[in-house]
């Protein structure tokens, strides 16, 4: 018998009908929740993802908004919007569709963006915040990555955790996250040594590599979880993850399929965040005019 599939996309469906909810009160409130969305350049790839949040904006009832630039566009035009969007009260949260282009620099534009409006995940403060042990605004995948092993029941405290790939949108922040909940966590990369006398020892195994097939059978210990969050198009049109699927599927207790796994609950953890954030804005609006009545 083999693994049972973490169903990212009914999930994700749930979560949303939860949040669209919340939108709803706010929106009785007299503010409906924005999202601004930067794009630069043409990347096809980065087309489908920008297409798949203002879906999911739409499907919970957010204001959305896409700011398009020519992929030679000056920085100071980027940091410009970004100051601009700032100020705007429609908008609560600001994403950058990364890849940039190579001329911007990426830590200028990131640190641009208000943290109060930082609904990736990616400002300095909300990574500080992070490694403090608390979360303003979780990045995404990881967030998503979270929210799938709490929706099957899979503890965290004490047990293994390998997560291959030590990227600052994924790899690293997830690890500080389930370190947050008592895991004990081993993170991976390119120049980690016989990978597998690693990813054996896992409880719970994420990989998050862009590596096709790296994950092998032998590699995977019998009844582990296993999390993929990578996505690779192969020659011949299919897309597929970091894990030999039908193979290690015979062996993980649980496993995530590719597409239709993590990739589904990262696009409703932005949705999530920026209905996050313009709570906390009615909050503190709403703490401003009690302290003013006060007064």
């Amino acid at each position: 018998m083999g693994a049972k599939l973490i169903d990212g996309k009914a999930l994700a469906r749930k979560v949303r009908h939860e949040y669209a909810e919340r939108v709803a009160v706010l929106a009785a409130a007299g503010h409906v929740p924005g999202l601004a969305v930067i794009l630069v350049g043409g990347n096809p790839a980065s087309e489908v993802y920008v297409r798949n949040k203002i879906r999911a904006c739409g499907e919970v009832g957010l204001h959305s908004e896409v700011h398009r630039f020519p992929a030679l566009v000056a920085e100071t035009e980027v940091l410009a919007t970004i100051e601009r969007l700032n100020a705007d009260p429609a908008i609560d949260g600001i994403l950058v569709q990364l890849p940039l282009p190579q001329h911007i620099d990426l830590e200028h534009v990131l640190l641009a963006i208000s943290h109060e409006k930082d609904v990736d995940g990616f400002h300095l403060y909300n990574v500080g915040a992070l490694v403090a042990g608390s979360t303003v605004f979780p990045p995404c995948t990881p967030y998503g990555v979270q929210r799938l092993l709490e929706s099957e029941g899979i503890p965290i405290a004490g047990q293994n955790v390998v997560v291959v790939g030590a990227s600052n949108i994924v790899g690293k922040p997830l690890a500080l996250m389930l370190m947050r909940q008592e895991a004990t966590v081993a993170i991976c990369h390119a120049r980690t040594r016989d990978l597998a006398q690693f990813t054996i020892l896992a409880d719970i195994l994420v990989v998050a590599a862009g590596r096709p097939s790296l994950i092998l059978p032998q590699m995977v210990r019998a009844g582990a979880v296993v999390i993929d969050v990578g996505i690779n198009r192969l020659p011949d049109g299919r897309l597929v993850g970091d894990v030999d699927f039908e193979g290690v599927r015979q062996k993980a207790s649980h496993i995530t399929p590719v597409p239709g796994g993590v990739g589904p609950m990262t696009v409703t953890m932005l949705v999530c965040n920026t209905v996050h954030a313009a709570e906390r804005r009615l909050a503190a609006a709403r703490g401003r005019g009690q302290r003013k009545v006060i007064a």
